[in-house]
């Protein structure tokens, strides 16, 4: 299977020049980098989110596989869809998919299906690839989107199998991971709304709990389009041993806008 880009042209540059400009425009060059086993990053042009996601990139070190959990935004395809072999074709050059990785998730996970159909649209990890292809050439990944549900108890023990099925995976084979969850935080409300919400949210990430930021999110109402994807990466690097977690960055579309009255949250997280 050969995937070409979404969103490029829209969300980031098709040109590759101009990408590398516009990426070096959002990275931390000084940035002193660790070992992680999870990060949250952003999904939104990268005129809006591109800062607090290059914020993030900058502080990691580069892995052989990167496994990126995304929402589904278009609602096509499987519910929890897993692509295990072919390649992404980006404007940065070619990706390819860990199959071996892959196929060894699938076979831990009750609830994964191997679905193309709902990555051929789907931006929310599309976007995080060229700031990794900036930092490093020699890596794979593994998509995996998960469509949004309401965050009830049977949709957290959905994520915690996807979570565990991920850690366990990476355990057997002995490589080197990172998890990406690629989720934006609160959409379309006042800044100073938004900012309670999202600080709830983020506190629970920052915490390690998924069991916690499901359970904001339900008596917040927060609009945050990836918490099952959040939650799963946190479930699989809690299974991993991880214990520490950094606040990266923090923004809203107001930063870049100037208009508070309804804005898109972004926040950037570490664990490690």
């Amino acid at each position: 299977m050969i995937r070409n880009p979404a969103v490029a042209g829209q969300f980031y540059y098709y040109d590759p020049k101009l990408l590398i400009e516009q990426i070096e425009g959002c990275i931390d060059k000084d940035a002193k980098k660790l070992r992680a086993s999870g990060v949250l990053s952003p999904h939104a042009g990268y005129m809006y989110s591109g800062k607090v996601a290059g914020s993030v990139f900058s502080c990691i070190e580069m892995t052989d596989s990167f496994v990126i959990l995304g929402p589904n935004h278009t609602g096509l395809g499987s519910r929890f869809a897993i692509c295990r072999d072919g390649l992404w074709r980006m404007p940065l050059g070619d990706v390819r998919i860990d199959s071996n990785l892959a196929n060894e998730i699938f076979k831990n996970s009750k609830f994964l299906d191997d679905d193309i159909l709902a990555h051929e649209s789907e931006h929310s990890i599309e976007v995080q690839i060229p700031f990794l292809q900036y930092f490093g050439k020699d890596f794979q990944i593994v998509p995996i989107t998960i469509m949004h549900y309401p965050p009830d108890e049977n949709f957290l023990r959905i994520c915690e199998d996807i979570g565990n099925a991920i850690a366990k995976a990476i355990k057997n084979l002995r490589e080197e991971v990172t998890i990406i969850a690629s989720s934006d935080l609160t959409h379309y409300e006042p800044q100073n709304e938004a900012k309670r919400k999202d600080r709830a949210a983020l506190d629970a990430i920052l915490e390690l709990n998924p069991e916690k930021l499901f359970g904001v999110v339900r008596e917040l109402r927060i609009s945050m389009c990836g918490f099952a994807p959040v939650a799963i990466m946190l479930f699989a690097c809690r299974e991993l041993g991880a214990k520490n977690t950094r606040l990266v960055k923090y923004m809203t579309s107001g930063d870049t806008t100037k208009d508070y009255r309804e804005v898109v949250g972004y926040g950037g997280v570490l664990i490690f």
